[in-house]
C-alpha cells in the first residue's frame, strides 16, 4: 500500500454520538419522531445532507431549503461539540500514526461527506494543517454524489496521484466502506467506533476490524518507510 485515505467522523474522530443526537432533534423538528437506530445506520452516516433531509421529509428539498436546514443541523452539531470540550480529541492513537505518515512522507488524506462549514470547523480544532494538505481532503461540495457511491474515494485517490488499489481506507459507516469498495481501494479498515465488530465481520471486503489506531500494522507501508524508530 502506497498511501491512505481516511474518512472522518467516527474514524479520525470519534463524534458519532453527536451526530446521532443532533440529528434525532432535527428529525424530529422536520418530521414530528425521531430516527431510529436503523435509519442512522442506513440513511445518515456517509450520504450527503441534501440526501439526509430528502429522506427525512419524503419529497426532494430544494437547493435553498437544503442549505437552510443543513446549516442549521450542523451549527447545533458544532455546539455541541464545543460545549463537550472533554472529547474534542482526536480518535485514540490518531496523531501518534498521523505523525508516524508525516514522518515517512506516505501520501495521506480525508475523504468526508461533511460540508465546508464542519471541515473547516474541524481544522481549526484539530491543527489538520499539521499532517495534511488541506487542498487534497475531500468533503461534500454539492456535487460530489454521497457514500455508497464510489467517487469520493475515487477523487481522494487522484489527489494523492494514486490509484485506488494502491489506498488503504479507514472508515467505520457501511455507506463508507460499500464506496470504498466500489471504488476499488487495495484495503478497507474498519474501526468500530460506536459500531460492534460483528456488523463489520460479515462484509467480506472488511481487511482488518482496529478500535484505535495503534493497531493498524505499520509494516503494510513498508516499500515506503526509510527510517522509522517507531518499527
Amino acid at each position: 500500500m502506497k498511501g491512505i485515505i481516511f474518512d472522518f467522523n467516527g474514524t479520525l474522530f470519534f463524534d458519532s454520538h453527536m451526530h446521532y443526537e443532533a440529528w434525532r432533534l432535527y428529525s424530529k423538528k422536520l418530521r414530528g419522531y425521531e430516527f431510529s437506530d436503523d435509519e442512522m445506520r442506513e440513511k445518515m452516516f456517509g450520504r450527503t445532507n441534501a440526501d439526509i433531509i430528502e429522506y427525512a421529509i419524503g419529497k426532494k428539498p430544494t437547493p435553498d431549503l437544503v442549505i437552510k436546514l443543513a446549516k442549521e443541523k450542523e451549527s447545533m452539531y458544532r455546539d455541541m461539540c464545543r460545549k463537550d470540550r472533554k472529547n474534542m480529541v482526536l480518535a485514540p492513537g490518531a496523531e501518534n500514526f498521523l505523525d508516524f505518515l508525516k514522518e515517512n512522507n506516505i501520501p495521506r488524506t480525508i475523504a468526508t461527506m461533511s460540508e465546508w462549514d464542519n471541515v473547516d470547523f474541524y481544522i481549526k480544532e484539530f491543527n489538520l494543517a499539521k499532517w495534511f494538505d488541506i487542498d487534497k481532503i475531500v468533503y461534500s461540495n454539492g456535487k460530489i454524489p454521497g457514500k455508497p457511491a464510489p467517487d469520493i474515494y475515487k477523487i481522494a485517490a487522484k489527489n494523492l496521484n494514486l490509484e485506488p488499489n494502491e489506498c488503504i481506507v479507514v472508515e467505520d459507516a457501511i455507506s463508507g466502506i460499500n464506496s470504498a469498495n466500489k471504488a476499488g481501494i487495495g484495503m478497507i479498515i474498519a474501526i468500530a467506533s460506536i459500531e460492534s465488530d460483528s456488523l463489520y465481520k460479515s462484509i467480506p471486503y472488511v481487511n482488518q476490524i482496529i478500535h484505535n489506531f495503534d493497531e493498524i500494522n505499520k509494516q503494510i507501508f513498508n516499500n515506503n518507510i526509510k527510517f522509522c524508530k517507531s518499527l
